[in-house]
């Protein structure tokens, strides 16, 4: 764990507060996203992550759906280039191999595909535009994601 922030497994109901001002900070007042697009319905249902900084503060977040759909994932600027996205991720994708999920992907926005493909996502689709803002969707491929499925 780094010493600049922590890393914890949040639930909507009891860590919402949190993970919506991450959220509202970063997609509806820095990106412009549409509130109605923000909330989506899923939160209750998905696996959350928390990033606090030494002070208990929120400062990342990202989820994890029960498709396997990994998403929401943001970082408020000034934490940014730290490794918390990184350190985010990897507790989403340690989630989704305790869970035994047999696909994990996302959709990222374009100038986030660098990123991922460091942690083993490929991309599988052209660009497409989602809440204005330009994407690609990605799926987690590395050789070793799923020794316990069936022949892919």
């Amino acid at each position: 764990m780094d010493a600049r922030f922590n890393i914890r497994t949040a639930r909507w109901q009891a860590d919402g507060k949190a993970l919506s001002l991450i959220r509202r900070q970063v997609f509806v007042e820095e990106q412009k996203v549409p509130e109605v697009l923000e909330w989506d319905g899923f939160d209750d249902e998905s696996y959350h992550v928390l990033a606090t900084d030494t002070a208990g503060r929120p400062v990342g977040t990202g989820r994890i759906k029960v498709d396997g759909h990994i998403g929401r994932m943001a970082v408020i600027a000034s934490f940014r280039r730290q490794g918390v996205g990184s350190s985010i991720l990897a507790a989403l994708l340690d989630y989704a191999r305790q869970q035994h999920y047999p696909v994990v992907y996302l959709h990222a926005q374009t100038t986030a595909v660098p990123f991922y493909e460091k942690y083993g996502f490929v991309v599988t689709s052209d660009e497409f535009m989602d809440a204005g803002i330009a994407h690609r969707s990605m799926r987690y491929a590395p050789d070793t994601w799923c020794t316990y499925c069936p022949s892919r």
